[in-house]
């Protein structure tokens, strides 16, 4: 809340007449929403990870200005109006919470401008690093015809996919149909020609599929953690966080039925982001090897078709006990 003022209207008080005298240029306002995003303890979280950046978004956005503007403009003056707008965005992200790319209704994933609301999470995998890598050096040499995105969300990771892939053939699932509505926008916005969306839960609905390459971003957070998430996340469904006790509900169902429709050299990637600690203990005995970024490691792994064959019975085991409602092993 700005000092002095109950809210940010078109009539501003004489708190935010005087303040707004003192911002003239696109910095003055960039760098003033960032002081007070740090002052009211904002979390960032959703595609950027700092005050500065996300003050940057907003003022960019409200601004009709591109989101690579040269910093040759910053010193540029702007309009009384154009302040208001700024502001008022600023107001909405401290006191409503909402993260930028929700008010902005648009997140940068992979290179690529995806719309971005309430139907689905914000895009911000670091899966977007290995599209970009062309999946190397886990693909080597392995010729991928057909790839699927499961809980494609707002349909990023399976139209980055086919974006950077035009010869591959790329399926996008998710079971809620908020999501596949948003994901079939973005197809539109970014006019991909080689991706379909499916509705299933997970596996279930794409009997007698097979793919080369399964990505998969699924809900990882556990539920302690979910219920102690900041205020920003509660604008993001719920069931695109919420996994259990140990954020492996569904982990392990993607493990244990992903054979069944991988090719005999084919590939899952898999994030499980801090349930990393928890999928490693739970399955020692299963060869992982998790991906190093440029920021380092994030709970991604790779997993080669034939070791899920090899290890299939214990994470069928494990699997059922979950889904019979046992407790994750060795949480309690």
């Amino acid at each position: 809340m700005i000092p002095g003022c109950h809210r940010y209207t078109s009539a501003p008080c004489p708190a935010v007449a005087a303040m707004s005298q003192e911002l003239q240029t696109i910095i003055d306002l960039i760098r003033y929403g960032a002081s007070r995003f740090n002052a009211a303890g904002l979390s960032f979280g959703h595609s950027f990870d700092n005050a500065l950046d996300e003050a940057t978004q907003l003022t960019l956005h409200a601004l009709h200005l591109p989101h690579d503007l040269s910093p040759v403009y910053g010193n540029a003056r702007v309009t009384e109006a154009e302040k208001e707008e700024v502001l008022g965005l600023f107001l909405r992200r401290i006191e409503e919470r909402i993260p930028a790319c929700y008010l902005t209704g648009e997140a940068w994933f992979a290179g690529l401008s995806f719309r971005s609301d309430k139907r689905a999470l914000v895009p911000r995998s670091p899966i977007a690093e290995l599209i970009e890598s062309g999946f190397q050096p886990w693909l080597g040499d392995r010729d991928v015809r057909r790839a699927l995105d499961l809980c494609t969300g707002s349909g990023c990771i399976a139209i980055a996919m086919a974006h950077y892939n035009p010869d591959w053939h790329v399926d996008g699932v998710d079971i809620s149909d908020d999501a596949l509505a948003l994901s079939r926008e973005n197809e539109k916005r970014l006019h991909v020609q080689n991706v379909r969306f499916l509705k299933s839960d997970l596996f279930a609905g794409l009997a007698g599929e097979r793919y080369d390459l399964i990505v998969t971003n699924p809900p990882y957070v556990t539920n302690d953690e979910t219920d102690a998430l900041p205020r920003e996340y509660a604008h993001e469904p719920e069931l695109g966080l919420r996994a259990g006790d140990d954020g492996l509900d569904l982990c392990l169902r993607i493990l244990r039925d992903a054979p069944l429709h991988l090719s005999e050299d084919g590939l899952l990637i898999c994030e499980v982001g801090e349930a990393e600690q928890a999928l490693v203990k739970l399955l020692p005995e299963l060869p992982l090897a998790w991906v190093e970024f440029k920021v380092g490691q994030m709970g991604i792994f790779v997993a080669e078709c034939a070791d899920l064959i090899e290890h299939n019975a214990r994470i069928t085991q494990l699997a059922a006990a979950r889904e019979a409602g046992a407790p994750p092993a060795g949480l309690f």
